[in-house]
């Protein structure tokens, strides 16, 4: 299985390795104390503090004083080391901890105290004056009599006092069950269903027979009424549900409510305004992940920020940026672009499918029958280009694809043509930490055949969809392909380490016939010339089964050659075979999604769900909606309708993945900026930013912790600490607004 990221990271790091999910404490483990003098009733002895920290035991308690002026969370810190962890085993960690003045973030560890400095668990508890008490369970994963115990306080401008007392580190403790607050048993879309459209809801109930159901308006008055079809056990959570259908009612309004078994949903409207917002609220995200340029306030209120990586210290910027030891001998100009995620790296492969998307989101609205190329066009976003008579939309892709070009190995250099496979911090950062704030050196990671033709593809997707608006940025886009797609010919196997994990994502691709077919695809779309077409046509790819269970996605990239072959128009021999591989693709999501009780297109081999579950679902209902595109079929109109449904609450958790939009939605994604969960001075992710959603892997501590034996729809936690569950990335809120576009279209 395809990781978006290795997780091999140490405790200058300040993130997990990867691990998969653990077993429970053995039974009858005989609880046993790990720390020494966790009271401190003997002084400091056993404990450390880092040279620029000085600690005393006063009232009983040991008191550190923090310098102020420290950048990262480590640069000041105390613990004890040589504790004991035994693989499998529970431990329970608590502490009692004042922080002054108040509201200061302590990060409280769990980890390997040698090389490679490991973190088996973390969290950053936000501490108040009078004192907290602070208790979480964990499993560690290894055997070491080489472990610590640590607190790290720097990272703050001032200096502030954090005073600690009974610590302890209890081994052989049951694991504590996390049981998530999952709210009404009737479970909905908790923005809104199309007036036209499909209107289904999932029932969690031990009944096996029918049940009644009621539709309620604002005013609780019952609109409809009927009963529910009794689903069985579902294997993705592990509940008893009935499905409800309620698809006759089509009057607008707001409030809706639905009732059954003693039960009442969570409100949600009839309409189309809600996914008009979506539509514009899930592009304007990537206006505030922009790298190299102060965010306005005024565009974003709440949101404005100094330019982050433009070498103002302590930033070493992106301006000239070298190469890691031994890649290369020059240095490049890779300012702009879309910081990736929650972290500050910038990676081709993720840009090049993130870019394609957007753009495709604006190529669909110029083909489809449904298409509004208005509803994205100039003005539309709120943007500092807005107003220069370009569609808004493809402004804001214009950041991307200046950085993606200015990847390029230059002329005259070993690999010339080849694009760099990402740029980022020489070590990973910690959180909270503005872009502009991060102190550490930036690097060129190796150019890759992957990274090489994700810029051949979007750049020659660029070309044609800029034409009409800048004929010369076209015409550099298109050279730009044509070089990159000549050095990935001469250069067909340089593929990414799969260890080069440190300071960023490894992004590793094993495979990259997908990407050739991609960018063949895209540079025939653009020029019709015979020797892409015949690429295209060659390619084992063409001809493949590509639409598969858990989706496309930026190392499985055939399906983006696959949707634009069989949608923008051309003379492609066969073309009629192609459209009609997709609506194949589509039926086998359409039957997917009819046979789950919870109505989405996504089943995974024995419900293990990837990483990024939520856009993967999202890109299955791209499909779903591409087949209506070119069938005009309203069984395709539906399914791709009704797969946001999941999205926007009608899942296990009862959650919407999407910030802003729902009663109760995800609002703490993994974010060094976003990130108001850690410092409230910060923001949370804007509305319309999607959550990666359930992941069976949880490789993170924070998961690690609370998810133990999860299923399915139940490995997740909205934490900000949960970067495997909970982070968010560019690719994803691409899946988001070319999906919330086309259901706004349908309206």
């Amino acid at each position: 299985m395809k990781r978006r990221r290795t997780a091999l990271v140490s405790l200058t790091a300040l993130l997990a390795a990867a691990v998969t999910a653990l077993p429970a404490a053995p039974a009858g483990a005989e609880e046993t104390e790990q720390v020494r003098n966790g009271t401190f009733d003997n002084g400091t002895d056993s404990w450390w503090t880092s040279s620029n920290v000085t600690a005393a035991v006063t009232d009983g308690r040991l008191c550190a004083d923090a310098p102020g002026g420290t950048t990262n969370r480590w640069d000041a810190a105390l613990g004890q080391n040589d504790v004991t962890l035994v693989a499998g085993e529970s431990y329970k960690f608590s502490f009692t901890a004042t922080g002054t003045p108040a509201d200061h973030v302590v990060r409280a560890i769990v980890g390997l105290s040698v090389s490679p400095y490991d973190t088996y668990f973390e969290v950053s508890p936000q501490l108040s004056v009078s004192g907290n008490t602070y208790s979480y369970t964990f499993t560690s994963p290894v055997d070491t009599a080489q472990g610590q115990v640590g607190f790290q306080l720097g990272g703050t401008p001032d200096a502030w006092r954090f005073c600690v007392d009974d610590v302890s580190l209890l081994g052989g403790v049951a694991p504590e069950p996390y049981v998530p607050d999952t709210g009404p048993r009737v479970r909905v879309n908790q923005v809104a269903y199309l007036p036209s459209g499909p209107k289904n809801a999932t029932l969690v109930t031990d009944a096996t027979s029918r049940l009644r159901w009621q539709l309620k308006n604002d005013g609780g008055r019952v609109v409809a009424h009927g009963w529910s079809k009794p689903r069985g056990v579902d294997a993705s959570s592990g509940q008893n549900v009935h499905s409800i259908d309620f698809g006759r009612y089509k009057k607008r309004g707001e409030g809706y409510t639905l009732v059954a078994d003693g039960e009442t949903s969570r409100p949600f409207d009839i309409g189309t305004a809600a996914y008009e917002r979506l539509r514009l609220d899930s592009a304007k995200y990537y206006y505030t992940q922009r790298s190299g340029v102060a965010i306005s306030d005024e565009l974003r209120p709440g949101y404005g920020r100094p330019a982050g990586h433009v070498g103002t210290a302590p930033n070493q910027g992106d301006t000239e940026v070298p190469c890691q030891p031994g890649v290369c001998d020059y240095t490049l100009d890779v300012s702009g672009g879309w910081y990736d995620a929650g972290d500050h790296g910038k990676y081709v492969v993720n840009g090049g499918i993130s870019t394609w998307e957007l753009l495709s989101t604006y190529e669909r609205s110029l083909h489809a029958r449904t298409g509004e190329p208005r509803k994205l066009g100039d003005g539309s976003l709120d943007i500092p280009e807005s107003g220069n008579r370009v569609p808004d939309i493809l402004d804001e892709a214009r950041w991307e694809l200046d950085f993606l070009l200015k990847m390029q190995v230059p002329d005259g250099q070993p690999l010339a043509g080849m694009a760099h496979h990402k740029i980022h911090d020489e070590q990973w950062t910690g959180l909270p930490l503005l872009p502009s704030d991060d102190p550490q050196k930036r690097e060129l990671h190796p150019p890759t055949t992957a990274a090489t033709l994700n810029l051949a593809a979007t750049a020659a997707q660029a070309a044609r969809l800029y034409r009409p608006y800048d004929r010369e940025f076209a015409a550099k886009a298109l050279d730009a392909a044509r070089t990159a797609w000549k050095a990935a010919l001469d250069h067909p196997d340089l593929l990414a380490d799969e260890s080069d994990g440190i300071g960023g994502g490894a992004y590793p691709d094993n495979e990259v016939a997908d990407e050739f077919y991609w960018a063949a695809a895209e540079l025939y779309l653009t020029t019709g010339e015979r020797d892409f077409k015949e690429y295209v046509l060659n390619s084992p790819v063409h001809t493949a089964d590509i639409f598969g269970p858990i989706g496309f996605d930026w190392a499985r990239t055939a399906a983006a050659a696959r949707l634009d072959l069989a949608t923008v128009p051309s003379r492609l021999p066969g073309r009629d075979h192609v459209r009609r591989s997709v609506v194949r693709g589509a039926d086998g999501y359409l039957a997917t999604l009819k046979a789950h009780p919870y109505g989405m297109p996504y089943a995974p081999d024995g419900n293990v769900y990837d990483w990024g579950s939520s856009h993967q679902i999202l890109n299955n209902a791209v499909v779903i909606a591409t087949a209506y595109d070119i069938t005009g079929g309203s069984k395709y109109r539906d399914g791709a309708v009704q797969s946001m449904d999941y999205i926007l609450g009608r899942n296990a958790l009862n959650m919407s993945y999407v910030t802003g939009y729902g009663e109760a939605n995800a609002h703490n994604q993994h974010s060094r900026w976003y990130a108001h969960q850690l410092d409230p001075t910060l923001p949370a992710p804007p509305d319309g930013t999607l959550s990666g959603g359930p992941n069976s892997s949880i490789q993170d501590p924070y998961a690690q912790s609370k998810l133990q034996g999860c299923v399915g729809q139940f490995c997740f936690i909205d934490d900000i600490q949960s970067w495997s569950t909970n982070e968010h990335t560019i690719n994803w809120n691409a899946a988001l607004a070319r999906m919330a576009s086309f259901v706004a279209d349908q309206g």
